[in-house]
């Protein structure tokens, strides 16, 4: 697996590198030589270039018909989904590099994570590995591109646990994987984009401890910028398929067209306000380094940039999120700085600088945007390598998502849920997992083979028992692993393409174990817990089943846990519970009537 994390994380920092003098090729013939021939026509011609961005991206979706599966895809697809659409990775990052190099509001962070993602992704396909370990090999993927793209390896690895494998699954192996891949991207990037972090930020001066409730101010109007972000994001895309009241219209013009049509807008605003077009690291730059923005300037731009992304991410132009996110955490946290001097003006000498605030705010956008603190936190810190801007990142970040998770719940365990075939009311799915314990929904007495079995048998015995899982167990019976018809059908499907005769093919099934193809790190449910608390732990590392075992023991086997079984459970008491509320309301309504 190490060999593999090396392999990632160089495949995917030749890509980011490769992605990026894309983008800079792309903006110097469109802006600089395109610009230099048409310029002298007038000022209005500059929004013809975002408009020529637009017609390049719809003639690509209109041959391709669409640029693969993004992360949250690729992501349902290790958790055991099917992939959605064609992997197209060099398709996405050429329309990835047009759009951005001709000045479509979005970023390349998304794009170079998509393209460590989509390598690890392809990888594991190539590779046929199991499913965990398809999970960490996209993980890694994913962390060597937020790590290359960035330039900041921590943060890649902590987004890709974080974001992509999820909380649980810290185990030693996981973040060996992923920290290798991490630093090869990152040392690669280095080598072909220079050493240079993302920006050049100022160094953070702390004027009095008594400032760190105004940065707590700061996390209550990210929490609000962000919710706007994303719901902005998705009236962009919902505007653009007609299903928005007034913009019917637009679902009704061919998609291909549909980029052109933002980059018109986009033009004719970058015609007043030219900050707005690309990714935009220029202007947060400039405020960083204190540069006299107005406060007119700034709550414009924060509108205006707000809507321009989703624009251009609704009508059809290939980009990230991230860079946009900070766009709109340096504006509002400059502009935060600003009102604060104007309604006390006494109070500059006890706070920091407008760039401070900027920085800050960059952090807590993002993390509120992408549900994703520990990352923002440790990007910001990696970025500026100075240990006093710590706490009020963590306030102003930890306040941000409380508050966004507080105003729209993530709704990912609703998505969860739905996949694993629970017909229940959207209102009652968490109150029935959390009234139901592992033990009421465990299979009390699981398939069990023998560690010793050979491959060929146990298919054997898998498919007589119609089964889909087997817990492998030692001489004393005790859990060491446990194996799935997946793995058989992996180990299988390799034999098919060796020349070697039928008698050969079934020594050698015969000959190997199932402890060389089981998955051995396992993940265990405990009989007392809530069925909620286990289901989280399934889909995080995409499980379609888990041991339950003894707290005290987690070789002593208890029962298996499985989707099918936790689905037909809930199921049921629904049943039940519709069933009582029947009953109870029927005997009320006689015994009303008795009374009258």
């Amino acid at each position: 697996m190490l060999f593999l994390a090396v392999l990632i994380g160089g495949g995917t920092g030749m890509g980011v590198v490769t992605f990026h003098y894309l983008i800079e090729l792309i903006h110097h013939l469109m802006l600089e030589n395109l610009m230099g021939a048409i310029g002298v026509w007038g000022a209005w011609t500059l929004a013809l270039v975002p408009i020529l961005g637009g017609l390049i991206v719809g003639l690509m979706r209109w041959r391709t018909q669409d640029f693969g599966p993004g992360l949250s895809s690729l992501i349902a697809a290790s958790e055991g989904s099917e992939i959605k659409g064609q992997l197209r990775p060099v398709t996405k990052m050429l329309a990835a590099a047009v759009s951005l190099g001709s000045g479509a509001s979005l970023g390349p962070e998304g794009p170079s994570v998509e393209i460590g993602a989509n390598f690890g992704m392809l990888l594991s396909l190539i590779l046929q590995v199991s499913q965990e370990r398809q999970r960490l090999l996209l993980g890694a993927g994913a962390a060597a591109g937020l790590a290359a793209g960035f330039n900041a390896p921590i943060a890649g690895v902590f987004f890709a646990l974080e974001v992509v494998m999820g909380a649980t699954s810290f185990a030693t192996s996981a973040v060996s994987v992923v920290l290798l891949a991490a630093v090869v991207a990152a040392l690669i990037a280095q080598i072909g984009l220079g050493a240079q972090p993302a920006f050049a930020l100022p160094v953070y001066q702390v004027r009095s401890p008594l400032e760190l409730p105004l940065y707590l101010g700061l996390g209550l109007g990210a929490s609000l910028v962000s919710v706007a972000y994303k719901q902005s994001i998705n009236w962009g895309k919902a505007c653009f398929v007609g299903s928005i009241p007034g913009f019917q219209f637009l679902g009704k013009i061919p998609q291909p067209i549909h980029p052109i049509i933002g980059g018109f807008m986009i033009g004719i605003v970058a015609l007043k306000f030219p900050q707005i077009l690309g990714i935009g690291y220029g202007t947060v730059q400039a405020m960083l380094q204190d540069v006299k923005f107005s406060l007119d300037l700034l709550l414009i731009l924060l509108v205006l940039k707000l809507l321009m992304t989703a624009i251009s991410a609704g009508s059809g132009f290939v980009g990230g999120l991230f860079a946009p996110a900070m766009f709109l955490g340096a504006s509002l946290g400059s502009a935060y700085a600003k009102v604060l001097t104007l309604i006390a003006p006494g109070i500059g000498e006890y706070m920091a600088a407008p760039p401070a605030y900027a920085m800050v705010g960059m952090a807590a956008v993002l993390a509120g945007s992408v549900r994703a603190p520990l990352t923002s936190i440790l990007m910001l810190f990696e970025l500026t390598r100075d240990y006093r801007i710590v706490l009020p990142l963590m306030a102003a970040v930890g306040l941000s998502v409380w508050l966004v998770e507080r105003i729209k719940p993530n709704t990912n365990s609703h998505t969860n849920l739905q996949q694993i075939g629970l017909s229940i009311p959207k209102d009652q799915k968490v109150e029935i997992l959390q009234q139901i314990l592992v033990e009421d929904a465990m299979l009390a007495c699981p398939k069990k083979l023998p560690a010793t079995l050979g491959i060929l048998e146990a298919a054997r015995e898998m498919i007589s028992d119609r089964t889909r899982s087997a817990l492998v167990i030692d001489d004393a019976e005790q859990l060491v692993g446990i194996i799935s018809l997946e793995d058989l059908n992996r180990t299988l499907s390799l034999w098919q393409n060796y020349p070697n005769s039928a008698s050969e093919i079934q020594s050698n099934l015969t000959n190997q174990s199932i402890i060389d193809i089981c998955t051995k790190e396992i993940l265990y449910a405990w009989r007392d817990e809530p069925l909620s608390e286990a289901l989280d732990r399934m889909e995080v590392r995409g499980l379609h089943q888990l041991p339950v075992v003894a707290r005290d023991n987690h070789d002593h086997i208890l029962g298996l846990l499985d989707k099918e079984q936790i689905a037909l459970t809930c199921n049921l008491a629904v049943t039940r519970q519709t069933l009582y509320r029947l009953v109870s309301s029927h005997q009320s309504l006689v015994s009303e009537k008795i009374n009258n």
